[in-house]
């Protein structure tokens, strides 16, 4: 998989490079664990887990039988039986009760694990820059690290260790700061008030690593496939910023029809700069021209930014 390098800064985002880590209180843990495991996750998922190897990771969804994403993961495997799926903590109940339903004879323990682990995240320099994106790094021995997009020009990482460990090394990461990261990196993980609302490509999935077109079937595949390969796919992720609050879920509109949303705010987070950057899921001909505004065509207006990785128009 091509790993993805800090991009330049986006236009528009002054940033003064931070570096520290944080923990990561919203996001959970599913464990599979058993001979089957791998097996297991490669029919269910987006990504290709049985070729995965121990020193890589993915981005991978979860989605209905007509391609709608239920959730997101970052996954790896602590050993060829062992792997890892970490998520919003908002929507791992409903996700594992899911998963669960289809595991019948198959010989995999799917557990909620997130008491059993602590998940920081890390930025600038205490990620490192030995880390790219979806590559995992055993490093000291029991901690993994996995090497996430980078945002704003910064290395960024997610630090897994089994509870009781001590914190990373390193000063402290504002909360605030790194949520502001996540939204700036473009990758936008589904949380509970999105379930659902997206195909994997709405949100940029197939150019940030998250979907294998090659692997066998999984559900959704055939809507997620023909989305990417016959051109019907009219939406996709942009980054936009606005002066005033967002929140995940809320409804964006375009100057050129006062009644119906054009996309819907999937990620957002307030910016050092005092104003909010939110990765928004929108018809692609409302970024072309016109004007964007939050929650009614009255709102407050919005304005696209510059995504930090090219889209891929051929898989």
């Amino acid at each position: 998989m091509n790993s993805i390098a800090p991009s330049p800064v986006t236009p528009g985002l002054a940033f003064s490079p931070v570096h520290g880590s944080t923990r990561l209180t919203d996001w959970g843990v599913i464990r599979a664990q058993g001979e089957d495991a791998a097996k297991f996750l490669h029919g269910q998922l987006t990504q290709d887990f049985s070729l995965l190897g121990l020193s890589e990771a993915r981005l991978a969804a979860f989605c209905t039988a007509k391609g709608r994403m239920l959730a997101s993961f970052i996954g790896f495997k602590l050993a060829h039986d062992d792997i890892l799926l970490v998520c919003h903590r908002d929507v791992l109940p409903a996700t594992l009760k899911r998963l669960t339903m289809f595991v019948l004879r198959a010989k995999v323990r799917l557990t909620d694990a997130t008491d059993a682990f602590e998940l920081w995240g890390q930025a600038g320099d205490a990620a490192g820059g030995t880390v790219k994106a979806w590559q995992k790094l055993d490093a000291p021995p029991g901690i993994a690290r996995i090497g996430l997009c980078p945002a704003a020009g910064q290395h960024r990482c997610l630090w897994v260790a089994p509870t009781g460990h001590d914190a990373p090394p390193g000063p402290q990461l504002s909360p605030a700061v790194w949520n502001w990261l996540e939204v700036i990196s473009g990758v936008a993980m589904v949380s509970a008030p999105i379930v659902e609302a997206f195909v994997p490509q709405m949100l940029n999935y197939e150019s940030v690593g998250g979907v294998n077109f090659k692997k066998g079937c999984y559900p959704g595949q055939e809507v997620v496939a023909r989305s990417q390969f016959r051109g019907t796919l009219k939406r996709r992720a942009y980054l936009v910023v606005c002066d005033e609050p967002m929140s995940v879920g809320q409804d964006v509109f375009h100057s050129s029809d006062d009644e119906q949303p054009t996309g819907t705010v999937a990620a957002c987070a307030a910016s050092p700069q005092g104003n909010w950057h939110a990765v928004v899921s929108m018809q692609t001909s409302s970024a072309q021209d016109g004007s964007l505004h939050l929650g009614s065509a009255g709102g407050p207006p919005m304005r696209v930014l510059p995504l930090p990785y090219p889209l891929l128009d051929d898989i």
